[in-house]
């Protein structure tokens, strides 16, 4: 299978919004717990750039298969150098090592955005992503247990980073 990842386009927001809605039943990935609207996610998909967090699709055979983003850490300027990490895969594309492509495709392009730190924010109960994370060497930064609420079971929240200076 050939992936490729490409700048995401306006045009694209529905098939990432499909894609993320898909994770909302899994219980284990976000902490939505109903589906999100396009129009919902039409600010969120404007506040990405280019040239410093940028949101690419992943494709296989011109389809979109899943979305990866580089996002603000925090939101403050001393964070300059530290973006968070999302990656969301369609629930065909799963287990396939794409989500370890994705991750090797993301540090390829932290000098040129100019980041040196990234970090991803996972459910510890999502045993997959956590063993993504560690087999790509990030470790973990820090554990927020029992923050979030989803149908009655409380989840602990795994901050998993990794330097690239």
């Amino acid at each position: 299978m050939t992936i490729c990842y490409e700048l995401a386009k306006k045009k694209d927001l529905p098939t990432i919004v499909a894609i993320y809605n898909q994770t909302i039943s899994l219980q284990t990935v976000t902490a939505d717990l109903h589906p999100v609207t396009v129009a919902e996610r039409t600010a969120w998909f404007d506040s990405f750039t280019a040239d410093k967090y940028p949101l690419w699709v992943i494709k296989s055979d011109q389809e979109i298969i899943g979305w990866l983003d580089l996002s603000p850490f925090y939101g403050r300027e001393a964070y300059q150098h530290t973006a968070e990490i999302s990656i969301y895969l369609d629930q065909k594309a799963r287990g396939q090592h794409i989500g370890s492509q994705a991750l090797k495709f993301a540090e390829t392009q932290l000098k040129a955005l100019d980041l040196e730190n990234v970090v991803a924010f996972i459910f510890k109960q999502n045993e997959p992503s956590i063993r993504l994370f560690t087999k790509s060497n990030f470790s973990q930064w820090g554990l927020l247990p029992q923050v979030a609420e989803i149908e009655g079971k409380l989840l602990d929240l795994v901050i998993m980073g990794k330097h690239f200076s």
